[in-house]
């Protein structure tokens, strides 16, 4: 929004400027003349950005004055009991019991260790299932041994 006009006036500027250099040179515009019109469209983009920050707290005391804030009082009963109170909260002075069941202990020892071997084969499979799969290298080729009377030189196969 604030670059948009000052990057609309820089293409026409620029484009002035390249059929200036033809019509009159009938060559391309010198470097200088594109640098110092970029450098103005930066400028330009500076001072824009300059100008809508100096108004930014302008802007937020607007804003600020279209919000209207009411707190109720200290004596109000939500304040002075709120419902966090009716959940068993700190307010009520009573104090909340909790009762924690543990798990019945098996004594069970056997099947632990089975358990844990078929987990580390498990995790073995898994390993082995997402190892990438690489391709065979490529056939080694050799020279044949009829290379200086046949013309062709070279078979696929093993070094003897």
């Amino acid at each position: 929004m604030l670059t948009s006009r000052r990057k609309e006036s820089h293409a026409q500027l620029i484009h002035r400027i390249n059929e200036r250099a033809a019509y009159y040179y009938n060559a391309r515009p010198h470097p200088s003349e594109i640098l110092a019109a970029d450098a103005d469209l930066k400028r330009g983009i500076d001072e824009d950005w300059k100008a809508s920050v100096q108004r930014y707290p302008e802007v937020l005391e607007y804003f600020y004055g279209l919000v209207d804030l009411n707190l109720p009082s200290d004596d109000d009963p939500g304040v002075r009991d709120p419902p966090l109170s009716a959940l068993g909260g700190g307010a009520s002075g009573r104090e909340r019991k909790v009762r924690v069941r543990e798990p019945p202990v098996s004594h069970r020892r056997e099947r632990t260790p089975r358990r844990r071997s078929s987990e580390r084969k498990r995790e073995k499979d898994r390993r082995d299932r997402d190892r990438p799969v690489v391709p065979p290298p490529p056939p080694i080729r050799v020279p044949s041994r009829g290379a200086g009377y046949s013309g062709g030189g070279y078979s696929y196969g093993p070094i003897y």
